[in-house]
């Protein structure tokens, strides 16, 4: 028995599938394709199981005009999943916050660039359902900074430039200009900085290359076993610097961020000498929402 006129309303095109074909055609005039064979599937979207779906960066944004969302992803090479992910995305979001998605890809490969630029459409050909154009920064339209002085000007945007453009034979100015340019800010905004381009770094000489110059620089290695590494050369002590280095760079991180962290979670940093779990916390540490998400287990 159908029970309400919301019900009747859909129930019509489970007796008669392609009714709504022809509807589409007849009364909407969209050219849909003639269908071969039409199934009724389960109308229930829940799902039972938790999937993880996590986007790269979220933040929120409050503007005179109304709060936007900027969903950030970044992206090494084409994966044609995204098609589905990043709709998915858009669609929870706006359904969660009742504000506006905005999706900004970040790459460092312009091929990719290309490739994430292309609008996403979703539907008819000719009349789509959804369409999701994705706002990207890469090579192509992130400048390339060289100079010192306009490094200087805005560190986080040299950062991101030495981040895009440093492969190469021009690496190294870029690397140098960023290097001078750190000195003119506070030393822990500039260690967070140095090592988010050691880490965001692709290529391996490059890598180095910078890992050369913030040596010099010595912005890793201010504390006394650092200093007792450099004059007796010993490997014990190179390990306890490593130790102190990442372990300092994990908590300097999550305070920059403005991540909580409790006395216990600090003492479980302080307390951990094993190099390999400290470079995984490290690496989570410039993407949790939340001090605990460091230690999750199969993360």
């Amino acid at each position: 028995m159908v029970s309400s006129s919301h019900e009747a309303l859909h129930r019509i095109f489970q007796k008669d599938p392609a009714l709504l074909t022809r509807a589409c055609q007849r009364l909407l005039h969209i050219p849909f394709p003639e269908p071969r064979e039409i199934a009724v599937l389960n109308a229930d979207l829940t799902e039972i199981e938790p999937v993880e779906r996590r986007v790269d960066t979220l933040l929120r944004v409050d503007t005179e005009e109304g709060d936007y969302l900027l969903v950030v992803e970044s992206q090494g090479k084409k994966d044609e999943d995204k098609r589905g992910s990043w709709a998915y995305y858009l669609s929870y979001l706006y359904a969660k916050y009742r504000c506006e998605p905005v999706l900004i890809v970040l790459t460092q490969s312009t091929a990719t660039a290309r490739w994430a630029a292309r609008p996403i459409q979703l539907g008819l050909p000719g009349w789509h359902s959804l369409t999701v154009r994705p706002l990207v920064l890469g090579p192509d339209n992130v400048p390339l900074i060289t100079n010192e002085r306009d490094a200087a000007r805005d560190v986080p945007l040299a950062v991101f430039s030495a981040m895009t453009h440093g492969k190469g034979p021009g690496a190294a100015a870029i690397l140098d200009s960023l290097a001078a340019a750190l000195e003119t800010i506070d030393p822990e905004s500039a260690a967070v900085f140095a090592q988010l381009v050691e880490s965001g770094l692709v290529d391996p000489q490059a890598k180095q290359i910078w890992r050369d110059m913030m040596a010099t620089i010595n912005y890793f290695f201010r504390h006394e076993v650092a200093e007792k590494v450099r004059e007796e050369g010993r490997e014990e002590g190179r390990d306890e610097a490593r130790v102190q280095e990442r372990v300092t760079m994990i908590l300097r991180t999550l305070v920059w961020r403005g991540i909580q962290i409790s006395d216990a979670e600090r003492e479980r940093v302080l307390g951990t000498t094993d190099l390999g779990q400290l470079a995984t916390w490290l690496d989570r540490s410039y993407q949790v929402a939340d001090a605990r998400e460091l230690f999750a287990e199969g993360s």
